[in-house]
């Protein structure tokens, strides 16, 4: 995996504005309805940020990145509900995962306007709040007041932790950043920790099918 990493890293620092459009990609297309659910957006957030202690990236280009792909995939499904109203729950692609779209009305209509704030930090329903808010009429001031502040503390949250811990493998655990060790770390850590939740998941989402009134066996 190390020999992966290094040839990788090497060529995010000679292109860093690569990364820096692989960040705002990932956070755009995680708030798309239903491809929000399948892009693994967080992960590459969090992994990358390994990347600003090295001086490969930027703190401020890493932030602006994901921080402008999540408003605009937010605002993008958004106005999709407010000019659709209801009927965009029931369509396509939508249609095919009624369980989540019921599950991100029922958390809408429970929070009201926090639900903009909290479900920014929940997946899978994250993909399906904003064009559910749209959908049921909430005002475009009020969606963009919260969505905005959501975005930033999210964004940070995905940013920070990774500067953080690279920053002290850095200085406290004698793990240079020219000799990548402490980026290989912290991204392993992520890709593993992904792999883990999208394996409880799976598992969870498999029991829940076979609990289901007239489930056969699996």
């Amino acid at each position: 995996m190390t020999s992966f990493l290094d040839p990788l890293i090497a060529f995010i620092s000679v292109h860093p504005w690569l990364a820096y459009l692989a960040l705002f990609l990932a956070a755009l297309l995680e708030a798309i309805p239903v491809v929000g659910a399948l892009v693994p957006g967080s992960t590459i957030i969090l992994a990358l940020s390994a990347l600003v202690p090295g001086g490969e990236l930027a703190l401020w280009g890493v932030l602006a990145a994901a921080i402008a792909g999540a408003v605009l995939g937010d605002g993008s499904a958004f106005w999709a509900g407010h000019r659709s109203q209801r009927e965009i729950l029931g369509a396509w692609p939508m249609s095919n995962y009624p369980a989540v779209m019921a599950q991100s009305e029922t958390f809408f209509q429970r929070w009201g306007t926090l639900a903009v704030l909290f479900a920014r930090f929940v997946p899978p329903i994250r993909a399906f709040v904003p064009v559910t808010a749209g959908a049921l009429g909430m005002p475009p001031v009020r969606f963009y007041s919260v969505n905005i502040a959501a975005v930033v503390a999210w964004a940070l949250a995905h940013v920070l932790p990774g500067v953080f811990a690279v920053s002290a493998l850095h200085h406290y655990a004698g793990l240079p950043h020219h000799q990548h060790v402490g980026k290989h770390l912290w991204i392993l850590a992520v890709l593993a920790a992904a792999i883990i939740a999208l394996g409880v998941w799976t598992l969870r989402r498999r029991q829940a099918r076979g609990l289901r009134p007239g489930a056969g066996p699996t």
